[in-house]
């Protein structure tokens, strides 16, 4: 009853100007924590990389998982739209599909002798770009304008997508036969880079045990909904960041920039998309203001994708991810001697 009371809330209200103190919080609370549950009712073991993942469609952000075959990438996706109730398609990501496959096409109708948009894969809530790396650059590109700005233009003409809208893409870092790697201007658009992993022996033999249907997102049930998402992403906006938390998030990105090891730092985009991150991974820990460790959290994830490392410090073995960490223990967080 408490989730149709909120849903049926939620599909009144204008989301440009829902605030916390309009609204039951922990009833908002409650049906974000409703879906990461069901979502684990598939995805053993994997609780993190599930909040991460809910945390990104709240902020309105993309998502590339990357990790080689059989760990639950394609799963995961699937059972995200469908425990969400939104709209999903797959594209299974070769060097023939084309652009238009992706943004759509107009086709010549001979009965009304006019062109006909027939609408792309991206014209859904949620499309899965599986093995993203293995279509043309071209083909990858078509993703850009639907990611930045939740539209396509084709022949000069603009087409609106769905809200909510989100990208989830997936690659194979070990498989780099017949591979396109993605350029820099794609990689900046996903919010978040995440890494399944495999399970324990105890996840594996939960996994193994468990599993009747030959699709485990069949038998997720949408716990949420299009118009509840929707509300739930307008309040995690109005999550409250203190200024000198601003501060800090804004010098952990510039400090990726100046760093000796790093040839091309994260951009701007970098910082706009972390904030957002945080406020709602903030959100799904139940509170409406951000704290420090939110934010290093989040910036372990959402930043190490975006910079390009220089030749000398790749032959010196020196990671993304150790620059990130560097970064974390050399900008100062702020409030951490009051608490």
């Amino acid at each position: 009853m408490e989730h149709t009371q909120t849903q049926d809330s939620a599909q009144n209200r204008d989301f440009t100007r829902v605030t916390f103190a309009d609204v039951d919080a922990d009833k908002a609370y409650a049906a974000a924590k409703r879906l990461v549950d069901e979502i684990e009712t598939v995805i053993v073991g994997k609780h993190h990389e599930v909040l991460l993942l809910v945390t990104a469609l709240l902020a309105g952000g993309h998502v590339l998982i990357e990790d080689v075959p059989g760990v639950g990438k394609t799963t995961l996706a699937a059972t995200l739209a469908k425990a969400a109730g939104l709209d999903f398609r797959r594209a299974q990501f070769t060097p023939d599909v084309t652009a238009s496959d992706i943004t759509g096409f107009n086709l010549y109708n001979r009965q009304s002798e006019s062109f006909q948009f027939t609408p792309g894969l991206v014209m859904t809530n949620i499309f899965l770009a599986d093995e993203i790396n293995r279509a043309s650059p071209k083909t990858q590109s078509a993703l850009l304008e639907a990611m930045e700005e939740d539209r396509v233009t084709v022949d000069g003409k603009t087409y609106n997508i769905p809200e909510p809208f989100m990208v989830i893409a997936t690659q194979n870092p070990s498989g780099f036969v017949g591979t396109y790697p993605l350029p820099e201007a794609q990689l900046d658009r996903f919010s978040l880079k995440l890494s399944m992993g495999y399970p324990t022996l105890d996840e594996e033999v939960k996994i193994v045990e468990s599993r009747k249907e030959r699709t485990p997102a069949e038998s997720v049930k949408p716990v949420v909904g299009v118009q509840l998402v929707r509300f739930l992403r307008a309040l995690t906006a109005d999550v409250h960041i203190d200024y000198e938390l601003y501060k800090y998030l804004v010098s952990l990105v510039a400090a990726t920039r100046t760093h000796s090891a790093v040839a091309l730092g994260a951009s701007p985009r970098a910082s706009l998309a972390l904030k957002r991150l945080v406020q709602a991974y903030a959100f799904m820990h139940s509170r409406n203001y951000v704290v420090p460790d939110d934010i290093s959290e989040v910036f372990k994830v959402s930043v190490g994708h975006r910079l390009i490392l220089k030749q000398e410090a790749r032959l010196r073995q020196i990671s993304c991810d150790d620059v990130i960490a560097e970064v974390l223990r050399e900008v100062p967080a702020p409030f951490r001697r009051q608490r």
